[in-house]
Formats: C-alpha cells, sequence, structure tokens
C-alpha cells in the first residue's frame, strides 16, 4: 500500500488465461467494499497467447488507473516468463504470486528461440516474498482447467481485507452459473495455499 492508501495489483500472463476475468473481479469486489476503484488493461496479440496485463489500483481516491514501474504492491503472475517480464513492477516490499505454468511463447513454439531456465529460481532471488503455485493442478483437481485465474486469486485474497462472502458474491455475478462450483472449489483450493 502507498502513502496515500491506495493498494496496487498487477496481473501479468498470456491471452486465454482468465486475467481479464480475474481483474474484473478483483475490480468488482473493491467497488463493492466502498472502495475508489481504478482499472486498465492491456492485451497485446491476446488470441494468439501474447502478453496480456492487468492494472487494479483501489483506496480512498485513486488519481490513476497504471501502477508506476517499481510500485506494484502485488504481481499476480499467470505464466513463468511473463512474470519475469513484468517483475520490475514489484516494489522491494511487494509480494509475487506466481502460478508455475509454462507457455511456450510463439518464438519458442516456432524452434526459434529457448524458454529460459531457472526461471522460478530468479523470482525467488529478486523478490523475498515469492510463492509459487501450480494453479493449473488446482483449476484441474477442481474440474475446471480454465479456473488457474480463480486459484491465483483465491490465493491473493488471504492478503486482502475482503471477507469470503464478497469474494463468492463477486464470483457468481462474473462466471457462467455452470462453471460456478468447479470455480468456486478452484478459489477455495487457491485460498488454502
Amino acid at each position: 500500500m502507498t502513502d496515500n492508501g491506495t493498494t496496487s495489483i498487477l496481473f501479468a500472463g498470456v491471452g486465454g488465461q482468465g486475467i481479464v476475468l480475474a481483474s474484473s473481479l478483483l475490480a468488482s469486489v473493491c467497488l463493492a467494499a466502498g472502495h475508489d476503484v481504478k482499472q486498465s488493461e492491456v492485451h497485446g496479440m491476446a488470441q494468439r497467447g501474447g502478453s496480456v496485463t492487468s492494472h487494479v489500483r483501489f483506496g480512498t481516491a485513486v488519481l490513476s488507473p497504471t501502477i508506476p514501474r517499481g510500485e506494484a504492491d502485488f504481481l499476480i503472475g499467470f505464466e513463468l516468463l511473463e512474470t519475469v517480464r513484468w517483475s520490475g513492477f514489484l516494489k522491494p516490499s511487494g509480494a509475487l504470486l506466481v502460478n508455475t505454468q509454462r507457455i511456450d511463447p510463439i518464438t519458442v513454439a516456432s524452434g526459434a528461440a529457448e524458454y529460459p531456465d531457472g526461471l522460478e529460481e530468479q523470482l525467488r532471488a529478486r523478490h523475498r516474498d515469492t510463492v509459487l503455485i501450480d494453479a493449473l493442478d488446482i483449476a484441474q483437481e477442481a474440474g475446471n482447467p480454465r479456473a488457474v485465474n480463480l486459484a491465483l486469486l483465491g490465493a491473493l485474497s488471504n492478503r486482502l481485507p475482503f471477507p469470503e462472502d464478497a469474494w463468492h458474491q463477486g464470483i457468481s455475478q462474473r462466471v457462467p452459473p455452470k462453471t460456478l462450483t468447479s470455480n468456486w472449489a478452484a478459489f477455495q483450493a487457491g485460498r488454502a495455499r
């Protein structure tokens, strides 16, 4: 949290991982709790697995929707390489919650480049408060492999001042009714990490 009471959360990953839904859900929970909320998204070639980020800032009076480099309180990484790319936005005292999933970018998939080794170790060395989460495994156990975003949001929810019922209400308003049970199970399992 900054001196003016604003909490800044950066979501980073690749297209198709549910980053926009996760950040929108967080923004709705913050808004329902009476906070001023600003949200900003960047979709870079999202349909082809390109980089996607979303900034969510909440507090008493949020002036800008985007998080300056080095000022994020939380970085929620949906994919290892994208997390490393965006880790410079996390403040030294910030928390990094990262999915251990690897999704090869087009350059790696085409054979033009290699996926770097040692990314988890790099992140741990850079950020004292790093939590590695196998969110894909959590989502699959919950019965919905697409619920990686809810597993990560569950892990984040433990560090934010919102009650569990506010999260449940937000989730039930944002996911299709037929997936509510599996999404909630993924959120709960992430919350238990």
